[in-house]
């Protein structure tokens, strides 16, 4: 019995003998002569049935799309005329002697590759993300979460596995989504925040990956009422620049990476891996809205944060004055913030806080936090929050939390606009929107 070799490795096989299985991507009838291209998770290569190899070929007609089925052959090198450089494994092909079915499919809803309306491809995702680009897609976004948590891990931190159902939503805001829980009403957490603090007592830099949840009622092509946050919190720091400096880093580690894994991804969606400045320019909001107001005369000064259109602008900015993808933008109202941020000491009013704009998008929040007891409660009060619905989470507070601050990073915006995706539900798995829970809510 020979084992199953993966289709990327077939070249260390040639003029040997293998067995691969996969799916059926393309069947072609040539007369005498059958092809076929064969996936797997690898990747691709061409197969052909000669006529001396009957059995085959008569297995080989039968053959439609997506049909499962297991092969031995002999991998050959092309003669140099039937090379194709611009091909995967395109200087070899498989002279196939055996073929088993293991799964026949039913006959597909459109033909493979064909031009689909986004519906179309949402309803059909189990069968859609076979495709090329889909598999690029998230072979680069499963890049982007292994080298946030390598990075991470490198620098101290330590994973953990915050809850999805908690008591009261991180922000204490309205936008949760409400889950009956034994006689209870619990929330869908919105992002792990407060168990990140609560974290910092122990671990003093921890990190978490998971789906949290915004009850939001947005239909666009930048809101997702289920997605991914990498997050982050790292006690001892001085400032808010300490969490800015650390993401800068990080983001460093994923390009890298991501030129080295992903090359071939990128050239397949035609999309471009950013550099990564060795320190990403910063500006405070009103800085940022006073230079929008003179190069371009609308004037959003009063307000407390920024308009869609404005973070394309300054992303372009960025870009044009800085050779940057990335600009911080910090010191956000503070009354605009979350009741855990801290002010700035030495700007009242405003926050020791930032977002990360990339590509005319926001895809991370942070700041420092505040870690005194009783400046916490002051300022869950001064929220119309009730202390008393906090007291779990205000332990670690009570019995000593040293200075930090952290950031939540959108995993899904952020490999969409690397790869200049328009929509981000196409850069999520299995996307929720105000009109879709895996079919549409509306049939």
């Amino acid at each position: 019995m020979i084992n199953r070799i993966k289709i990327s490795d077939l070249k260390e096989h040639t003029g040997k003998e293998v067995s691969i299985a996969g799916w059926v991507d393309v069947r072609r009838d040539h007369g005498k002569l059958i092809f076929i291209d064969l996936r797997d998770a690898s990747g691709k290569v061409q197969m052909v049935i000669l006529p001396n190899h009957a059995e085959a070929g008569a297995v080989a007609t039968k053959l439609r799309p997506e049909w499962v089925i297991k092969v031995t052959g002999l991998v050959n090198k092309r003669p140099d005329k039937m090379i194709s450089p611009e091909q995967e494994n395109g200087d070899i092909e498989i002279e196939v002697t055996g073929i088993e079915i293991l799964s026949e499919a039913k006959e597909l809803p459109f033909d493979t590759g064909a031009e689909l309306n986004f519906d179309t491809y949402l309803d059909h995702l189990p069968l859609t993300l076979r495709g090329d680009k889909p598999r690029a897609i998230f072979r680069v976004q499963a890049q982007i979460i292994k080298s946030f948590r390598d990075f991470l891990t490198a620098e101290g931190f330590t994973e953990i596995q915050a809850p999805k159902l908690i008591g009261d939503d991180a922000e204490g805001g309205a936008n949760s989504f409400n889950v009956e829980y034994f006689g209870h009403t619990a929330h869908l957490a919105q992002s792990p925040q407060l168990y990140k603090q609560i974290m910092v007592g122990i671990f003093e830099k921890v990190f978490a990956a998971g789906n949290v949840y915004r009850a939001e009622k947005h239909s666009t092509t930048r809101h997702l009422n289920e997605y991914t946050s990498l997050d982050l919190e790292m006690g001892f720091i001085t400032d808010h620049t300490d969490v800015m400096n650390m993401e800068n880093k990080l983001l460093a580690k994923i390009m890298a990476d991501l030129k080295i894994n992903c090359a071939k991804e990128f050239a397949l969606l035609k999309a471009e891996i950013p550099d990564v400045p060795e320190k990403i320019p910063v500006m405070k909001l009103r800085e940022a809205q006073e230079i929008m107001k003179k190069e371009t005369g609308e004037d959003s000064t009063s307000e407390p944060d920024l308009e869609p259109q404005h973070e394309r602008w300054l992303c372009e900015y960025a870009k044009k004055k800085f050779n940057s993808d990335f600009i911080f933008i910090s010191h956000f109202p503070i009354s605009k913030r979350p009741f855990y941020t801290y002010e700035d000491e030495n700007d009242l009013g405003y926050a020791k806080g930032f977002d990360l704009l990339f590509r005319g998008v926001e895809i991370t929040t942070g700041a420092q936090r505040i870690h005194s007891y009783d400046s916490l409660v002051a300022s869950m009060e001064k929220k119309s929050l009730k202390p008393e619905s906090f007291s779990y989470y205000l332990q670690a507070f009570k019995y000593g939390i040293p200075p930090h601050g952290g950031l939540g990073l959108g995993l899904e915006r952020l490999t969409a606009k690397l790869l200049g995706i328009e929509n981000v539900k196409e850069a999520t798995l299995f996307p929720r929107d105000l009109n879709r829970i895996d079919v549409l809510l509306s049939k």
